[in-house]
């Protein structure tokens, strides 16, 4: 694989931190800025608000851009942010610099999935994307926690000035390892890239990734309050639980993206689906008990975040086949669909603890996640009818 994969992967690792780090430093957050949960519950959904829309918007107007310029200038951007929420002295500060690194994220994301794709044969595009998210899978499994333990030692703050020194050395791995030219498809004019919205079965895979990834973010996004609050954790156990999560994570991812290389995106998403709702509709019976928990929180992270591959390259297979111009547009769409639905998973969850508690969480997730499983066999068998179509013209 090209090692420019990997400065992908390391500047992905500084930007999964800043996502996910939150989650577990959210009661201490709280604490400080004298909010109730819910409240910071905001520093989750508006980040992906932030994701959600920069991604479609933004990732066309930069496709005539130098893909090794737009990857420093991003990550020089995600620097700034993460300074800015270090030095926050008030929540809406702390808003401002989530919601601007979330901007990053969905346009370097949408970019990278590209840039990795066409870095590799297309028998290895699911793999070579699943590495470029390793630098996620391993911000789960170290950065994470890393964050949580460095709050407990220190405070809150500590966590994004790690952040932002872990972006600075990114944006240095960039700039020596990716290549001066980057391959891509020629980008079509803004209108052709952004009609894709319009095309249905794109629309489907986007309503598939929204529902399916962000709905269990409705109990996602107060995962370190249950752990302390029901399971009776401590700050520095939530920070081990976090630990096993993000090991389950790198698991699933690897494991995910392989099996959709061999088996096909649609069969990898059914066990991850059906595994997801599994996990949810059990995480009110179990989180009372730490030993049943740490299993479920671990099969929780596999399917959960062994999704995100599986879908950027189903995205990106269904954008060639149905929407060949804007197969950058398409990928950026998608960021934007996972982050759109941890925004309303973050929001949903804010109202189901609000008025039904935290245990609430798990079933509520299930149902909607429950959902884009349905969706998923509706895209399954349309492929295969387009397929047959296909077949009997030739």
């Amino acid at each position: 694989m090209p090692i420019s994969l990997y400065a992908l992967a390391a500047a992905a690792f500084a930007i999964g931190m800043a996502e996910f780090v939150v989650v577990g430093i959210l009661p201490a957050i709280a604490t400080d800025m004298q909010i109730d949960i819910p409240t910071a519950g905001q520093l989750v959904s508006l980040y992906a608000l932030g994701v959600a829309i920069a991604a479609p918007i933004i990732t066309p107007l930069t496709s005539r851009i130098d893909r090794r310029l737009l990857a420093c200038g991003l990550m020089i951007l995600f620097v700034a942010a993460n300074w800015l929420a270090w030095q926050a002295q008030s929540y809406p500060m702390l808003l401002i610099g989530r919601v601007l690194a979330g901007v990053v994220q969905g346009v370097f994301y949408s970019m990278a999935t590209v840039v990795a794709a066409n870095s590799v044969p297309k028998e290895k595009s699911g793999a070579a994307i699943g590495i470029m998210f390793t630098g996620l899978t391993v911000a789960l499994v170290a950065g994470v926690p890393l964050g949580t333990f460095l709050t407990d030692l220190f405070d809150w703050r500590a966590a994004f000035l790690f952040i932002t020194v872990l972006g600075a050395l990114s944006i240095i791995a960039l700039w020596i390892f990716l290549p001066k030219k980057v391959e891509r498809p020629e980008p079509a004019s803004l209108i052709e890239q952004l009609s894709i919205v319009t095309v249905p079965k794109m629309l489907l895979v986007f309503l598939i990734t929204g529902i399916g990834y962000g709905g269990a973010f409705i109990a996602y996004t107060y995962l370190s309050e249950i752990l302390q609050e029901v399971t009776g954790f401590s700050v520095s156990g939530v920070g081990t639980v976090l630990i096993f999560y993000g090991i389950a994570v790198t698991l699933g991812n690897t494991f995910f993206a392989r099996l959709a290389d061999k088996r096909g995106a649609i069969a990898a998403l059914l066990w991850i689906l059906g595994l997801l709702t599994f996990a949810m509709a059990v995480l009110s019976l179990v989180a009372v008990n730490k030993v049943l928990m740490v299993p479920v929180v671990m099969l929780w992270g596999a399917v959960a975040f062994g999704s995100i591959p599986v879908l950027q390259l189903y995205v990106v297979q269904q954008a060639e086949i149905h929407a060949p111009k804007s197969v950058d547009a398409s990928s950026s769409i998608n960021i934007g669909a996972f982050n759109g639905g941890i925004a309303a998973g973050a929001w949903i969850g804010g109202i189901v603890v609000e008025h039904f508690g935290l245990m609430a969480t798990g079933p509520a997730a299930a149902i909607v996640v429950g959902v884009s499983i349905l969706l998923t066999l509706v895209s399954g068998a349309w492929d295969k009818k387009h397929a047959k179509s296909l077949s009997a013209a030739a």
